[in-house]
């Protein structure tokens, strides 16, 4: 099976880097002229990647018809941008494993929707966990969430991911696994927030649980399954970017509960915060599925300039007081 990743970034490149483990070929298309020419020549992304060596199985392009001969593509692109492109693949209907993680801002669709929409015969998986590029890239032990719910396709992709060091558990909570990676985002952008504060590890653990509790309420009210919001692609992830600075939403988050404005600090990144744009779209999902998200709601409002980070904490210990399982 050769597989195409679309999306040059560094998690395109450490999954291009997982796809040519075994030494079979893999292509990357990147959208950067640099990045193609880096990878091809150098073996290596020092664009987004620095320092670390690429297998040479990996062959960069930036032509989308180069995807025509892959039998499967991992799509990596942003997740605002992932309709434009798959819209500009070759017109052929295979798998297409869904690696962003975000909601779609246009049309409040998940990821699956949208790539459904666009291609409605072939397969459609999501892949979803605790995954920092730089370390998957590196080969350091890593697990994910790969949900499918072709149960033999996704046998099939399953088997030519895994390796050593890259442990995929199949699923068929589609939903679930795109569910948790999206408001994972949202919620590590008020861990960061907590940090830039020094509010503590106290509050950062309380935060971490109320937001689980938070994503079991709105994944639930979408279709999702508690044991795939209790897993990788839900508390896994969200106890991973909610614990470091080198989650993008993490830091994003930091900035802002140190006063950077959300606009200072997304003037001049090359990589995406995801959840900065996810998170007033998900508030609207939200109220529109009669769920209630405050932390989601505060991040929202601290994005947009509508108060400060001590008035958004402030408001969110001036809740009243109820049952934890509320």
């Amino acid at each position: 099976m050769k597989l195409g990743v679309i999306g040059g970034g560094a998690w395109g490149t450490a999954l291009a880097q997982v796809a040519a483990a075994k030494g079979q070929e893999t292509l990357l298309w990147a959208r950067e002229p640099d990045v193609v020419a880096s990878v091809n020549a150098a073996h290596e992304n020092r664009l987004y990647l620095p320092g670390i060596p690429l297998n040479p199985a990996i062959r960069a392009t930036g032509d989308l018809a180069d995807t025509a001969d892959c039998d499967a593509l991992l799509i990596v692109t942003p997740a605002q941008h992932m309709r434009t492109v798959i819209a500009d693949l070759p017109p052929r209907d295979v798998p297409l494993v869904l690696c962003a993680k975000g909601i779609e801002d246009k049309t409040g669709l998940f990821l699956h929707d949208v790539a459904r929409t666009m291609q409605p015969r072939g397969a459609i998986a999501v892949l979803s966990g605790p995954t920092f590029a730089h370390e998957v890239a590196a080969g350091l032990p890593t697990a994910v969430t790969l949900a499918i719910e072709d149960q033999a396709m996704g046998e099939r992709l399953r088997d030519r991911l895994a390796g050593p060091a890259f442990r995929p558990y199949l699923s068929s909570d589609v939903a679930g696994a795109e569910i948790g990676g999206a408001v994972k985002n949202v919620l590590a952008i008020a861990c960061g927030v907590v940090e830039g504060k020094r509010l503590g590890q106290n509050a950062r653990a309380a935060l971490i649980s109320r937001g689980f509790a938070e994503m079991t309420r709105f994944g639930l009210a979408k279709g999702a399954r508690v044991e795939t919001l209790a897993g990788l692609s839900g508390l896994g992830d969200l106890v991973l970017t909610c614990s470091s600075i080198s989650s993008r939403n993490f830091s994003l988050g930091k900035g802002l509960g140190e006063g950077k404005s959300a606009a200072e600090l997304m003037a001049d990144r090359r990589t995406v915060a995801e959840g900065a744009f996810t998170a007033p779209v998900l508030l609207r999902v939200a109220k529109a599925a009669n769920v209630d998200m405050p932390i989601a709601a505060a991040v929202c409002a601290l994005l947009a300039g509508d108060c400060t980070a001590d008035e958004a904490v402030e408001r969110l210990l001036a809740r009243p007081l109820r049952s934890e399982g509320v």
